[in-house]
């Protein structure tokens, strides 16, 4: 868990305590661009009880491997863009970067789609844009 006066992960509050960690707590995320920038914080810090918890039930896996970018160095997070489908889903296209212990540089570019479980936003899938 990372300490309170560290500035958090996703790059959008000023500390972690403020931003991410109510989240990771269990306080529901107010947007799904909120529950994206909170996913990304929790695999930054690989807190995969939470990452399973914001999943939608449909669609998440029974549990997760411990993270396989453990030894990395995560470089940030940017949300290119966000937007409401018309059945009341989102769509928040992000880009996060990250560099290998073995220094080679990495950039995840997907777009996710969230939509709302007993009023609480879930991650429900993603893929690459074309």
């Amino acid at each position: 868990m990372a300490k309170s006066s560290q500035a958090c992960p996703c790059g959008y509050g000023p500390h972690y305590e403020q931003c991410c960690q109510p989240l990771h707590l269990g306080q529901p995320a107010p947007s799904a661009e909120a529950l994206m920038r909170a996913r990304y914080s929790a695999y930054v810090l690989d807190q995969r009880d939470y990452l399973v918890a914001s999943w939608h039930p449909d669609t998440r896996p029974a549990e997760l491997e411990p993270n396989s970018h453990a030894a990395s160095r995560w470089l940030g997070l940017k949300i290119v863009q966000q937007r409401a489908l018309p059945n009341g889903d989102w769509q928040v296209e992000f880009v996060a970067r990250y560099r290998q212990a073995s220094g080679k540089a990495v950039r995840l570019h997907e777009i996710s789609r969230f939509c709302q479980v007993d009023g609480q936003w879930r991650y429900l899938d993603g893929h690459a844009p074309t």
